[in-house]
């Protein structure tokens, strides 16, 4: 059994978020997912939108999530160490330098390799900072 591991805000839940997800569960048997926290997305990006259980649910609720859980609010590597996955998917656009990503998991002890998701939706409304811009510009 292959476990992958993908992470994310998964804020306004859209078609990007769907073919990140889908494009990691290809990679292996079982997808983890870890939802980054409300803090840390505050830290990082921005003050959600969606709070973080309501997020947590939705991304729950896809099909091809077998497990998803919230983040730690201390540590990113926190939750890899029950995880334990095998592979750690990260999408086109998060700001992961994967060999950097990689020495880190073995400083820590975990032989996982990581795995850039290059591929991405083009369209309209496939981030959420897009579909923000959008619904502010329409409030004008």
């Amino acid at each position: 059994m292959v476990r992958v591991l993908a992470t994310g805000t998964f804020d306004i839940l859209h078609p990007g978020h769907l073919l990140y997800l889908e494009e990691a569960k290809k990679l292996g048997d079982e997808l983890f997912v870890i939802v980054a926290r409300d803090v840390t997305v505050k830290k990082r990006k921005r003050t959600p939108i969606i709070p973080e259980a309501q997020r947590l649910k939705m991304v729950s609720a896809l099909k091809m999530v077998d497990k998803a859980m919230l983040g730690s609010e201390k540590d990113m590597y926190e939750l890899l160490y029950s995880i334990k996955p095998d592979m750690i998917a990260i999408g086109y656009d998060q700001d992961f330098d994967e060999e950097t990503l990689e020495k880190e998991l073995r400083k820590r002890g975990f032989n996982t390799e990581v795995i850039r998701i290059n591929k991405h939706n083009a369209n309209i409304f496939c981030k959420a900072e897009e579909i923000i811009g959008y619904i502010k510009h329409l409030r004008k």
